[in-house]
């Protein structure tokens, strides 16, 4: 393993591992630094003590080049690699689950909140063993995520389609993670949304809302025909200071899901695992089916899979109507 790919392995593992995101930049950076160094200077540096006048390399990462350019596998790295739990904890019905997972339909990247290139997700998602990726990035009214206006979601899908060419056979899919406005509408263009092949419809302003106005908004984006899954259903974050649950009529609302084949997600975060498990229980018995995402905003997120599975396995949800279990034909022609 030369040193650009010990960097890099780290800078993944601590993503999986849910470490701040600054940590991992710091090892991203480094690659990035290294890569673009000729061997021979990288070299000369590492030998007269003199790495750290390179970009981005400090005390850490300057072992970690050391080390690997020593041929060792570099402690840091062996340390994460010894901890990481990797999938091992998955037995029985959540591993068959699991292994049944074709895709992933929820993540994102550099164009809006993720932090790396398209073709790195993909890549990496193509690596965990998937048949097909959806990139959905956010709808241009979550500025604070940079999200895509008509213009740059029509200039992404440009990109993928190139990237596709490359990558096939495997597949990335086009979308979005479109804002469900207070009134229940999309943020973004019919036209537009009628294109993509994954619409995810989430709510991630005013979630405070009154119950019944919620439950209005909400019944109204899964009833458009636009809308494959909605979102991250609750809105909620279990992790530090959390965030509550938003209030609405869930039996109307998986109603609504079931009626017009709108999936369920099971949101992977480890600060999300939405809906809770009441609810989960709830929409399997509304008849409702499900994509089991990460929402990854990094490759080493798209591992997350394993946070959900066990969660759908205990609430009983059928691995036929888990969506992202389907073939790519089946999947493209559900909605």
């Amino acid at each position: 393993m030369d040193a650009v790919e010990a960097l890099e392995r780290i800078a993944y593992l601590l993503e999986r591992a849910r470490e701040p995101t600054y940590r991992v930049q710091a090892f991203r950076r480094a690659a990035a630094t290294v890569k673009k160094t000729p061997p021979d200077e990288l070299a000369e540096l590492a030998s007269s003590g003199r790495l750290r006048e390179l970009a981005h390399i400090g005390e850490k990462t300057e072992r970690v080049v050391l080390e690997a350019l020593r041929g060792e596998k570099p402690a840091y790295l062996a340390k994460l690699e010894e901890t990481d739990p990797g999938e091992a904890e998955l037995t029985g019905a959540a591993a068959d689950l699991r292994a049944a997972l074709r895709g992933d339909l929820h993540s994102h990247s550099d164009w809006s909140d993720g932090g790396s290139p398209i073709d790195t997700m993909a890549e990496t998602a193509r690596g965990v063993g998937h048949e097909y990726w959806a990139l959905t990035d956010h709808s241009p009214r979550l500025t604070v995520a940079h999200g895509l206006d008509r213009e740059r979601l029509l200039e992404q899908l440009d990109v993928v389609g190139e990237l596709n060419e490359r990558l096939a056979p495997f597949r990335i899919l086009t979308g979005i993670e479109v804002d469900i406005l207070e009134d229940g509408t999309l943020d973004q263009d019919d036209d537009l949304l009628e294109r993509l092949d994954v619409v995810v419809a989430s709510a991630h302003s005013k979630l405070r809302m009154e119950r019944d106005a919620m439950t209005r908004r909400m019944v109204v984006a899964v009833a458009n025909p636009h809308v494959d899954i909605l979102g991250h259903c609750t809105g909620r974050m279990v992790v530090g200071r959390g965030r509550p649950e938003s209030e609405f009529d869930a039996e109307l609302v998986f109603a609504a899901c079931e009626k017009f084949d709108t999936a369920v997600e099971i949101n992977c975060r480890p600060e999300r695992l939405d809906p809770p498990r009441r609810l989960l229980r709830m929409a399997v018995d509304a008849g409702c089916t499900f994509s089991i995402d990460t929402d990854a905003h990094a490759p080493g997120q798209l591992e997350w899979q394993r946070y959900g599975v066990p969660r759908a396995v205990e609430c009983g949800v059928p691995t036929e109507r888990v969506v992202n279990t389907w073939p790519l034909e089946q999947l493209l022609a559900w909605h």
